[in-house]
């Protein structure tokens, strides 16, 4: 069975202060994310004993465990590589048609994105994500790691809003933080994930005709 792993970052844990400190990125990386990959992993082998006994009667809560550490694992891995010591400014290429045509300019994004962050009830994220069947760029919350995403969006960027990524250095002023993270930007990662995105077709319209056929 294969497992999941937790990647090795690409920077030193000091390299992006002082919008983040290396404190917390030590412990965010080294024991909240590695946490995650653990429970998955976890949560895989309580699955495989289940099948081996044909015991699912607990098969709801595994797979809802299985949905939550996943997905934290995903997110935190995408928002490493979203951030670098050399980031920041401004997106430029085909990125920034999108952004200026999906959200009238890139000011109104970053205004809108760091809001998503900032008006999350309790624990989550705020991402810019593709959507593919309107084949456009929109930016929604994701509760927890999971919950309130447009099924079959691509995560291209991602802010975490759980107090872990931020409240060490930044105690209740979590808006310093989102704002902080637009020194952060790999505008290059970004960039790479939307072209892999942009190469996705979901078309249920057609299926469901073809299916009355």
């Amino acid at each position: 069975m294969s497992t999941y792993v937790l990647p090795d970052l690409e920077y030193d844990f000091g390299a992006l202060e002082p919008h983040i400190s290396a404190r917390i990125l030590e412990l965010h990386h080294g024991q909240h994310h590695k946490a995650y990959v653990g429970k998955a992993n976890e949560t895989l082998e309580h699955l495989e004993e289940a099948r081996a006994q044909r015991d699912f009667a607990g098969i709801g809560a595994l797979e809802s465990a299985l949905a939550f550490n996943v997905s934290g694992h995903v997110l935190h891995s995408i928002f490493w590589k979203n951030l670098t010591p050399d980031g920041g400014g401004a997106p430029t290429g085909e990125l920034a048609r999108l952004l200026a045509l999906e959200f009238g300019s890139f000011a109104n994004f970053k205004i809108q994105l760091t809001e998503a962050a900032a008006t999350i009830m309790g624990s989550g994220w705020a991402a810019l994500v593709f959507e593919p069947l309107g084949r456009r760029l929109v930016t929604c919350q994701i509760h927890d790691h999971q919950a309130n995403l447009i099924q079959g969006s691509v995560p291209l960027m991602v802010i975490d809003a759980w107090e872990h990524a931020y409240y060490l250095q930044y105690e209740n002023r979590k808006g310093e933080f989102f704002k902080a993270v637009w020194n952060l930007w790999n505008w290059e990662d970004v960039r790479s994930r939307l072209a892999a995105a942009q190469k996705l077709e979901l078309e249920p319209e057609r299926t469901a005709t073809a299916a009355l056929l």
